[in-house]
């Protein structure tokens, strides 16, 4: 038995010095329940007295020699397998970096910006306000009672029964005439809601630059040139503007504004629909109404309004036919401005 023993642990170590043997294996094949070292320890039974302490020492030194060997072979592989990964993952720090892609200001933003930048260069200052808001600003202030049919094309999306998703921004005029008197002389760009079914120029969010000038004098011609230079600075000298009659609760004379097609130069093209004209915004002289409404006398300061939308200006300065573009994050499409 005790060569059986020594055979054993001879073989074991023999194995384990192979550096592409499968150590689970060996350690199962004389170590575990039915391996080769307990089956020989089962047949001590038959051994005299004398011999089984002989044996048992010599048969537990074989176990830890065995055991041993396994250990120190998993250890030395654990740590070639760490070496190979190191050198695999090592990272030389003086190679150039990958190059960042540089982003670029989302069409809306740019148009915004360039809408801003007119009209202070025109001398109106940017005022802000909530886009949750008061029912009383978004249409009771601004001339338009509960009830009253406008408020049907504005339809919007209600918190509570005095609480809601703003409209449009002109309640961020309602609140700075409220806060300053006049001069007064503003644009009042943001995110607006309505309850809109999304299509090609529809969306129930969108956005809006409202403009809004209060003093002594004031006049329809005052309105007329501002919103001339505008149109120059935005699409071209040679733009002109049309006014045609129209009806706003919260402006009194109301007209909507055209300019003409800057692609065909008003000659009628695909872009403006053979018209000559495209349809850029709504204004008109503020309502005496709301004016009053603000603490403002009508008998002494008159004012004007204007409002556009800052996705149509998009869509018409880029010859963009549908709006759902704008929002679909797709970089194919937004790299192109």
């Amino acid at each position: 038995m005790k060569e059986k023993l020594l055979e054993i642990k001879a073989k074991a170590l023999s194995l384990l010095s192979d550096d592409n043997c499968d150590v689970e294996d060996i350690r199962i094949k004389y170590l575990g329940k039915k391996g080769e070292l307990t089956a020989v320890l089962r047949g001590m039974g038959q051994l005299t007295p004398e011999e089984r302490p002989v044996i048992g020492q010599l048969a537990n030194e074989v176990r830890a020699d065995i055991e041993k060997a396994i250990t120190e072979k998993k250890a030395n592989a654990e740590k070639a397998m760490l070496e190979k990964k190191l050198r695999s993952e090592k990272i030389d720090v003086t190679m150039p970096a990958s190059a960042l892609k540089a982003g670029r200001l989302h069409p809306l933003t740019k148009v915004q910006r360039e809408l801003e930048d007119i009209f202070i260069g025109l001398g109106f200052s940017i005022a802000e306000g909530p886009e949750v808001e008061y029912d009383y600003y978004n249409f009771q202030a601004l001339n338009i009672p509960e009830n009253h049919p406008a408020r049907d094309t504005q339809d919007t999306f209600y918190i509570t029964n005095n609480i809601l998703l703003r409209s449009q921004t002109s309640p961020v005029q309602v609140r700075t005439m409220e806060v300053q008197k006049p001069p007064i002389r503003i644009i009042s760009p943001g995110r607006v809601y309505r309850s809109d079914a999304v299509d090609a120029t529809h969306s129930p969010l969108f956005h809006q630059l409202e403009g809004l000038v209060v003093d002594k004098g004031v006049t329809m011609g005052d309105l007329k040139g501002i919103l001339e230079l505008f149109a120059q600075r935005m699409f071209g000298e040679n733009t002109k503007i049309r006014f045609r009659p129209h009806h706003f609760p919260f402006t009194e004379p109301s007209a909507e504004v055209d300019v003409s097609c800057f692609a065909c130069g008003g000659k009628g093209c695909r872009v403006c629909k053979g018209e000559g004209w495209i349809e850029i915004l709504g204004a008109g002289m503020v309502h005496p109404n709301v004016l009053r409404g603000c603490d403002i006398d009508p008998d002494v300061y008159s004012g004007f309004a204007f409002g556009m939308g800052i996705e149509r200006i998009v869509m018409t300065k880029y010859n963009i036919d549908d709006m759902r573009l704008l929002y679909e994050n797709d970089t194919r499409f937004l790299s192109q401005f």
